[in-house]
């Protein structure tokens, strides 16, 4: 019996995020191509998934900055505007566990309610702090802290490496031309 990925549903939120969305194809790559969501989505999904990508990306920006109390208002009006229900899923006896599924009609109206409360959950268990967005000035993504002094600054060590050799780069720069 399993239960309730709170951690994979806040990387949900991670993930809607930091999509493109420019397209439907932006939306089939979100969902992963053999999700149940591609069959059923829509237009108007790729539309309702950039409203609340918006209202996520501020989420992060609050948290990260430490303004808990913003980051929580937009949590909590997520919450109010995705409601969530549980629900009971799996293929067998031994394979039951939770989903946390949304109550709207629409495909991404249930995708963002995982995301929304799992990350709601994200941050009653480790604070907002925890919410990162990466110090490359090139990236804009965002990310969930797992380290265990709170101290990542970069969504993947691809954009820690690119920053960190510009900044020598830089550094060698300055001191050949002093």
């Amino acid at each position: 019996m399993g239960s309730v990925d709170f951690e994979a549903y806040a990387r949900t939120a991670v993930d809607v995020v930091n999509s493109p969305l420019a397209d439907m194809s932006d939306l089939e790559n979100l969902f992963g191509s053999e999700s149940w969501q591609v069959s059923e989505m829509t237009e108007r999904d790729l539309v309702i998934l950039k409203r609340a990508q918006k209202k996520l990306r501020e989420v992060f920006a609050h948290g990260s900055a430490g303004h808990d109390n913003e980051a929580v208002e937009g949590l909590n009006a997520l919450l109010v505007a995705y409601p969530v229900q549980p629900r009971i899923s799996g293929h067998d006896r031994n394979d039951w566990h939770m989903h946390v599924t949304g109550r709207g009609a629409s495909v991404s109206a249930e995708y963002i309610a995982g995301a929304v409360w799992g990350l709601a959950v994200w941050l009653c268990q480790y604070g907002s702090p925890r919410f990162g967005l990466c110090a490359d000035e090139r990236c804009g993504n965002v990310y969930l802290d797992t380290s265990s002094n709170c101290c990542r600054r970069f969504c993947s060590e691809r954009c820690a490496t690119r920053s960190h050799v510009a900044a020598h780069r830089a550094r060698k720069k300055a001191a050949v031309m002093a």
